[in-house]
């Protein structure tokens, strides 16, 4: 089974040449390294480019582990790029693995790694495309530190009509399992509900969350983990830090205030687990303390945490519909109005035929925006 995710690749077919390193970002398990080393390093030979101008090192590899040392990385590449006039295309999968603990605290200085990608920015016959983990390699990082000359493509796990490529089944059988387990590749590929599930709450327990504590260094796990809760039961409805305080207060009798409650939500979205929805019909002043609206990357995400229980189709779809606006790059769509993203009395069968379709859609799926 193999599914095409044309939109990705063509984000980075057009950016080939362009002098810049693309940062392929977004959350782990979304399918970075095979759009990379599987997808785009085959349209890279199907375009007449020799095999051996397509240098392709993945770091998480235990063979590799000598190259996770930046000066021994560089050396490397620099052995296999040749001088002749033709392309070389340097790919890096995982490149966390090159930066060391110690760099990832430092403030003070950038990690070795960057000076290796800086160095390869000056040949002029080399094109560079890595990929990295969030938890270490986040967007706001690599473009902080390659102002002006890095490329960010961001990957989101599978929207329905990808979905659809490999389900073996009708678009309402497909929608049901979609809006349950969510559009992961590996899930995807489990036969069983029980292996799904189980899957999708270790990924997020043992990996994401493990991740976002190690990062940042937070001493409160367990607040982190109630927070996330009360998110997941709370996707398409208002709330802000200082309702979320409240209720710690009231019901979990917790004294996480309302700043360490934004803190770990701006961490939460920094690893794209979940995403922040303001509305676009307020301005000025009003913004601040504006109720918001938190969807989650992956509507199965959402459900492992509630024990795939709360499964309510209506905001399931709107965190659905979200994500499918922001995939297909509408720069407005971390906004809402009052009657945006509402779907009272619009059937689930009308839905799938709005995001299932790749012809002219996108005025059906936001026909409600005033």
């Amino acid at each position: 089974m193999e599914i095409s995710r044309d939109k990705y690749l063509n984000d980075l077919v057009v950016r080939k040449g362009n002098g810049m390193i693309k940062v392929i970002t977004g959350i782990r398990r979304c399918g970075k390294t095979y759009l990379v080393f599987e997808l785009f390093v085959r349209h890279l030979l199907e375009s007449g480019v020799p095999r051996n101008h397509i240098i392709s090192l993945a770091l998480d590899d235990r063979a590799n582990a000598r190259y996770r040392n930046p000066d021994a990385l560089y050396e490397c590449l620099l052995n296999r790029i040749g001088e002749d006039d033709g392309t070389y295309y340097v790919l890096l999968d995982e490149i966390q693995y090159a930066i060391s603990t110690r760099e990832l605290r430092s403030k003070d200085e950038p990690p070795a790694l960057y000076g290796v990608l800086n160095g390869l920015l000056r040949r002029r016959n080399v094109d560079v495309y890595v990929t990295g983990s969030n938890s270490k390699l986040l967007s706001t990082d690599v473009m902080t530190e390659f102002r002006g000359r890095g490329d960010e493509v961001r990957i989101h796990p599978l929207s329905f009509a990808e979905f659809m490529q490999g389900f073996e089944g009708d678009r309402y059988e497909g929608w049901a399992e979609y809006v349950m387990y969510g559009g992961f590749p590996l899930a995807m590929s489990m036969r069983t509900s029980e292996q799904k599930a189980a899957y999708l709450t270790s990924l997020f327990g043992e990996v994401y969350l493990t991740d976002v504590v190690e990062r940042n260094h937070l001493t409160k796990s367990q607040e982190l983990e109630d927070l996330v809760d009360v998110l997941a039961s709370s996707i398409g409805a208002l709330t802000n830090p200082s309702k979320i305080d409240a209720t710690f207060r009231s019901v979990m009798r917790s004294k996480l205030d309302a700043d360490t409650i934004k803190r770990y939500i701006g961490h939460l979205e920094e690893a794209f687990l979940v995403s922040e929805a303001v509305r676009y019909d307020i301005r000025g002043r009003k913004y601040i303390g504006t109720p918001k609206k938190y969807y989650f990357e992956d509507v199965g995400l959402r459900n492992a945490r509630p024990g795939f229980r709360q499964v309510e189709e209506t905001y399931i779809m709107e965190n659905v519909i979200f994500n499918e606006l922001r995939a297909r790059g509408f720069p407005s769509m971390s906004a809402w109005s009052r009657s945006a993203l509402r779907w009272t009395g619009r059937t689930s069968a009308a839905a799938t035929r709005s995001i299932s379709s790749r012809t002219s859609d996108t005025g059906a799926i936001t026909s409600s925006r005033p």
